[in-house]
């Protein structure tokens, strides 16, 4: 057999170890058709060239592609390439401190290797794409992956937090899951001093370090929906209620997770709750929703509206 007929088999074994977590001897044999001799030489190739090929023995047993000390190439289909290229472009504008520049750098690898058909098509979506929203707020990426880690081993976490007063205190928390609005990175964890969930914004933390102190998980709320309890009333000094006459789905297209909460109320309506420290903003976004709206809570919210409502009639009246 020729080297050229050798390389392209490996290059298939790596292929479908790359498609499912393990496989026998057996399949490997008929899927390239070859003797399980040959996959075993196959297999020891691919260890030469920096790939943790593990084999189980026994009945059950079989290979699998574990993990290494280093990062060996990768084999990517056409729908796997195009998709990571995609993402890799959007990752190049986002919020962890040091992807952006890293991104790139991974983009020019693939970007070389890709076949022009491919790279073709991903350069139409890029082309094609423009973010409406502006960049976030920055977080570490030693971070991220800090509390990725706690949150799997269950473990807590110690850090400064500098609060929206600006004071800075000592934290020690059980994390259970990162939420991310697209423009802020959050924590859900509980707070063994509160004795209470809380939320805590990842941009705001200080040395962050995973303790070696385990902790039993616990029954929690839904960590998207606690998260954006959090985020859409507790910063903000007014915190607003409001029957729109729409559907949920409706409204929810209109505005952000991160600015507001929108529950179904029934017979057409929903309930939307939102906050801000100015009760005007509030009546302005509702007003431009376009549907019909009944303010339920605070009873200051109507005034503003009152005043907002004056003000647009007088530009009306001045054009």
């Amino acid at each position: 057999m020729t080297v050229e007929a050798t390389t392209e088999r490996v290059l298939r074994l790596l292929a479908l170890l790359q498609r499912r977590p393990s496989w026998t001897a057996a399949e490997i044999a008929a899927e390239l058709g070859v003797t399980d001799r040959s996959v075993r030489r196959d297999v020891e190739r691919l260890r030469a060239l920096g790939y943790p090929v593990q084999a189980a023995p026994g009945v059950g047993g079989g290979y699998q592609l574990g993990a290494g000390t280093r990062l060996p190439p990768l084999l990517f289909d056409d729908e796997e390439a195009t998709a990571t290229a995609v993402s890799l472009r959007l990752a190049s504008g986002g919020t962890v401190a040091g992807a952006s520049e890293a991104a790139l750098r991974a983009l020019a690898k693939l970007d070389q290797v890709m076949p022009p058909r491919l790279r073709a098509e991903v350069r139409a979506v890029h082309g094609a794409t423009e973010i409406l929203v502006g960049p976030g707020v920055e977080v570490d990426a030693e971070v991220l992956v800090t509390l990725a880690r706690a949150c799997r081993d269950a473990v807590r976490v110690r850090f400064g937090y500098v609060g929206r007063d600006g004071q800075e205190s000592e934290r020690t928390v059980e994390p259970v899951r990162m939420v991310t609005t697209g423009r802020r990175w959050y924590l859900m964890a509980w707070d063994p001093d509160r004795d209470d969930w809380r939320t805590f914004r990842l941009d705001r933390m200080r040395e962050v370090a995973a303790t070696t102190w385990r902790f039993r998980a616990r029954e929690h709320p839904d960590p998207v929906a606690y998260v954006q309890r959090s985020v859409t009333g507790a910063p903000y000094r007014y915190l607003a209620r409001v029957r729109i006459h729409a559907r949920a789905d409706q409204v929810r297209a209109l505005v952000p997770p991160q600015v507001a909460r929108v529950d179904d109320d029934g017979d057409g309506w929903c309930l939307l709750v939102g906050g801000a420290d100015e009760l005007e903003s509030i009546a302005m976004h509702v007003a431009r929703l376009g549907f019909e709206a009944e303010v339920l809570d605070p009873p200051e919210l109507r005034e503003a509206a009152a005043v907002l409502a004056r003000r647009l009639a007088a530009m009306a009246g001045a054009g």
